[in-house]
């Protein structure tokens, strides 16, 4: 039990969880206002599983770590550059790689429905996975950074 309770407050745990929360947390706030969402059940879903907007909460939360375990042992360890080399990866994925596979299943989503309406052919839409802008990165990069910073030196 003293495990899980020291578990719960690391200071490292505690930045990733809060960065990944309030991200995800913002980013259902800004869905509210933008469309209105239909149920609660739609809201919640939004809160744990969105991916993509503002801010992007996998870039909170790779900061939150690789600046946490900074703060904690050290700019000059392996672990800290194991994290940083991991935050800068996932960074550079949200940015580029599942943007670019987001734009290809809305576009291949929308030959699938052309084909569908002039050919009577059935298919199913793949899943549109939303990448982010470099705003969302960079805001869910501050956002990261200082609750790090707040848990790991106040």
């Amino acid at each position: 039990m003293d495990a899980l309770y020291g578990f719960l407050r690391n200071p490292i745990f505690l930045s990733a969880f809060s960065s990944w929360l309030i991200s995800q947390t913002i980013k259902s706030f800004i869905e509210i206002i933008r469309r209105r969402p239909a149920s609660v059940r739609i809201l919640l879903l939004h809160l744990f599983w969105a991916t993509g907007g503002m801010p992007s909460s996998h870039t909170a939360v790779v900061t939150a770590l690789a600046a946490s375990i900074g703060f904690i042992v050290g700019i000059d360890s392996a672990v800290f550059i194991l994290a940083l080399f991991f935050a800068l990866l996932t960074i550079r994925d949200s940015l580029g790689v599942r943007r670019a596979a987001g734009s290809q299943a809305v576009a291949l989503n929308k030959v699938m429905h052309e084909l569908s309406v002039r050919f009577g052919i059935e298919a199913r839409a793949v899943k549109e996975i939303r990448g982010h802008k470099a705003s969302e990165v960079s805001v869910g990069i501050l956002l990261g950074f200082f609750i790090a910073a707040a848990f790991c030196n106040l």
